[in-house]
């Protein structure tokens, strides 16, 4: 069973806001899986709503209209920065496992995929859980593992080090959730697919959204022609039957009540 990844959250926090400015351009299957997440919300309005890992404030908007009080909490200052434009929130730059905020103080928790980043499910969801009143809501989606197993297949073929984060499964995060208290009102783990013309255009997806770096590996970085050249000629086996090269990610979306 995949435990979480090791994690220099000082790191994660740079490499997202070099790509900050970037971010939304590269960001459709972050986007998409956020506009699912808004609709399992099953409060009409709430006092007090925190977006964790808010990123560039995408949701914002949309969050504003069920909460009298918005909170946007992210890892980047520089990601935050992008926030305040897109609406006039607290913003609060922190970690997610060590969350700047008083027990029992928020009403709803929405995070959509960030908690991938957490050095430990069972600890962020302790947290998460300490400060939500009681009959408070987290909803959430998280990388599941199994995500970009496309990439981690082409790249076994090159070379062993590892180029691929990876991913806790659904069950390490179902027993955190229970460890910490929360009772699961939605569970589902869904499957995404991207696809991509050609594999300089998959590996720009996901470096734009700063995705492209591995928790826990000293390697050095995509670069080299000729690795580069052996990836694309791996990948290129695995194009689908519209002549595209596909990258799935494997998505957990909860719901789960304090």
């Amino acid at each position: 069973m995949n435990s979480a990844p090791s994690v220099d959250k000082q790191a994660l926090a740079r490499r997202f806001g070099r790509a900050s400015s970037r971010y939304d351009r590269h960001a459709g299957l972050q986007q998409a899986v956020g506009r699912n997440l808004l609709t399992l919300i099953p409060l009409q309005s709430v006092g007090t709503a925190l977006d964790l890992g808010c990123g560039t404030g995408f949701f914002l908007p949309n969050l504003q209209q069920l909460s009298q009080h918005l909170l946007a909490l992210d890892l980047s200052d520089a990601m935050l920065q992008q926030a305040r434009q897109r609406a006039s929130v607290s913003c609060l730059c922190g970690d997610a496992e060590a969350l700047p905020l008083q027990s029992a103080s928020v009403d709803l928790i929405f995070s959509s995929l960030a908690m991938q980043w957490a050095s430990s499910p069972a600890r962020l969801l302790r947290e998460l859980y300490r400060v939500l009143r009681p009959g408070g809501h987290l909803v959430f989606t998280t990388l599941l593992s199994g995500s970009l197993r496309e990439l981690a297949s082409a790249w076994a073929q090159v070379d062993e080090a590892v180029h691929v984060n990876a991913y806790p499964e659904s069950q390490v995060w179902q027993a955190a959730a229970r460890q910490a208290g929360f009772v699961p009102e939605h569970w589902q783990p869904r499957r995404h697919v991207m696809e991509f013309a050609d594999l300089p255009a998959l590996l720009q997806s996901l470096k734009g959204i700063g995705a492209n770096q591995v928790n826990g590996a000293h390697r050095v970085g995509l670069g080299g022609r000729e690795r580069l050249m052996h990836l694309d000629l791996s990948y290129e086996r695995m194009r689908n039957g519209r002549g595209l090269l596909p990258l799935t990610y494997e998505v957990c979306y909860g719901v789960l009540r304090r």
